[in-house]
């Protein structure tokens, strides 16, 4: 079951409960991952050192899936902790997801998204390591009223394409 409420942040930042302000929409969120074109995706390399790079992807039930080059620091990063974070380019208009990337070697899966991917941007994901991100927390709000409009999703890690 998909839990949704506030994050957990110190009481100076203003965060009003649940029952008060708005909580942002998932179908709202779900629309913000499919409409961007950039996406920051942060790995640590395995002495923890933190990586951050924009990349282009798809969202795609329920999961966000990129591509890198399999020499690429992120790749490396990922062979070795599968842990992510995937920010939209806003700070004003926010959504962050918390999870771990897993290779996605599925052929009629890696179709998909090669056409998915290609329709959006005019070049192929095929071809180079693709990885998937399910998230398991999500973040989002508007910095316009961010005390009222912080929310967090929390997923269980057995849900599969159940976040759209």
């Amino acid at each position: 079951m998909v839990r949704t409420g506030r994050p957990g942040l110190p009481e100076a930042y203003g965060v009003k409960p649940a029952t008060e302000g708005r909580l942002v929409g998932w179908v709202d969120v779900v629309s913000k991952l499919t409409a961007s074109r950039n996406y920051w995706v942060a790995t640590a390399s395995p002495k923890g050192f933190p990586h951050v790079m924009p990349v282009w992807g798809v969202w795609h039930q329920g999961a966000f899936y990129f591509g890198t080059d399999r020499k690429s620091r992120k790749a490396a990063n990922l062979a070795a902790n599968n842990a992510v974070v995937v920010h939209l380019e806003s700070g004003d208009d926010v959504v962050i997801l918390e999870g771990s990337a897993e290779a996605v070697e599925h052929e009629p899966l890696v179709d998909e998204l090669d056409a998915s991917y290609h329709a959006k941007y005019g070049y192929r994901l095929k071809g180079n390591p693709i990885y998937r991100v399910e998230p398991r927390k999500a973040f989002a709000w508007a910095e316009a009223d961010f005390p009222e409009s912080a929310t967090r999703w929390q997923f269980p890690k057995t849900v599969r394409g159940a976040a759209d």
